[in-house]
């Protein structure tokens, strides 16, 4: 599948971001041309560890900077779009609704106006989130026509986003014939991930100063996968509907069933797999921000359309994202782990 991105001009926002730096690395192993736009990546983040900046053409701008992302645009005249850039946390949402909302929102709307305005793009994929359900706590996981909805900023945002994503398409895009598609992601970890407030690295670096880890939801189920999972879905999606556009649409892109586990079970996971007698405790923070407590995704369209099914299973994931984390060469470490999940996928 990679050779169909060799030499082709790709666009990608939220380049330096976590997932945008391991979805870069893809793409220079496949050949692409990567025009990248996002923020100047944190101190010590994935991007600057695995990345080799001086085959990207990169622009540091916010999203929300339509004149600068316009003007990189234009430079780059992509065939292909990927919308990455986001504020991604839920508790920062609540710290922070308006940037929420006018980054994951505004933002949205000005790579789509960039598209709007060209005559390059064919294909476009717009990053969104697993959690643009209006969850109801179901213990079913949620197909692509459930209701959308978010009882709070970080999910409505989302919510929005998929809604802006599809008055384009209808409005502009499929008469013209651009394909857009809108991913929907569970809960993704793997090496270098430097968030706060997500479990897998509050883990990591809880373990590497030798603390004990803390969980604040130990029975919150989340659909967890590998970092590389949804960036092969997106190039999968964006290759076919490329060649078809009928095959626009939003996807669940999450894993099996039995990966969706409690927090307290990936931490359980997590202590055993890295050693060091490694413990957990759940503190309880009465004062927290509500997050949902059951979240899981239907995703068998995904299937039906792509034939696409998750490689690795939760062990899988935790095993490679401790061994990224140990390993001193990163950018092979990297390499390695891309080549050995694309053989896994190819055997399956």
């Amino acid at each position: 599948m990679l050779d169909f991105f060799r030499d082709k001009s790709i666009f990608v926002t939220g380049h330096t971001g976590f997932k945008g730096a391991w979805f870069c690395r893809i793409l220079q192993l496949a050949g692409a041309h990567i025009t990248g736009y996002a923020l100047e990546p944190e101190h010590g983040a994935v991007y600057e560890r695995i990345v080799d900046s001086e085959s990207i053409d990169s622009t540091i701008g916010d999203i929300r900077d339509f004149d600068t992302l316009k003007a990189a645009f234009e430079k780059a005249q992509p065939e292909i779009v990927f919308h990455m850039a986001a504020q991604p946390l839920v508790i920062d949402a609540y710290e922070e609704p308006a940037y929420t909302f006018d980054t994951n929102v505004q933002g949205t709307v000005n790579i789509l106006e960039c598209v709007r305005l060209s005559d390059c793009v064919k294909s476009i994929i717009v990053i969104t989130t697993d959690k643009v359900y209006q969850n109801v706590e179901k213990s079913s996981g949620y197909l692509e026509d459930d209701i959308l909805g978010g009882n709070e900023p970080y999910s409505a945002s989302k919510a929005c986003a998929e809604i802006v994503c599809d008055a384009y398409k209808k409005s502009f895009f499929h008469s013209c014939g651009v394909a857009i598609s809108t991913a929907r992601a569970g809960n993704v970890i793997g090496g270098g991930d430097i968030s706060k407030n997500r479990i897998l690295p509050d883990c990591i670096r809880s373990a590497k100063q030798g603390k004990e880890i803390i969980v604040r939801n130990p029975d919150s189920v989340r659909p967890y996968q590998h970092v590389l999972e949804p960036l092969f879905a997106y190039l999968t999606i964006a290759k076919k509907q490329y060649e078809n556009i009928d095959l626009s649409g939003a996807y669940n892109v999450g894993p099996e069933e039995s990966d969706c586990i409690t927090t307290a079970k990936l931490a359980d996971i997590f202590c055993c797999q890295w050693g060091d007698k490694q413990t957990w405790r759940h503190m309880n923070n009465i004062n927290a921000p509500h997050e949902s407590g059951l979240l899981r995704l239907d995703c068998a369209k995904m299937r039906s359309v792509f034939g696409w099914h998750p490689v690795w299973d939760v062990y899988a994931a935790v095993k490679n994202t401790i061994q990224w984390e140990k390993s001193v060469e990163k950018i092979e470490i990297t390499d390695k782990q891309i080549d050995a999940y694309i053989s896994a996928a190819c055997t399956e």
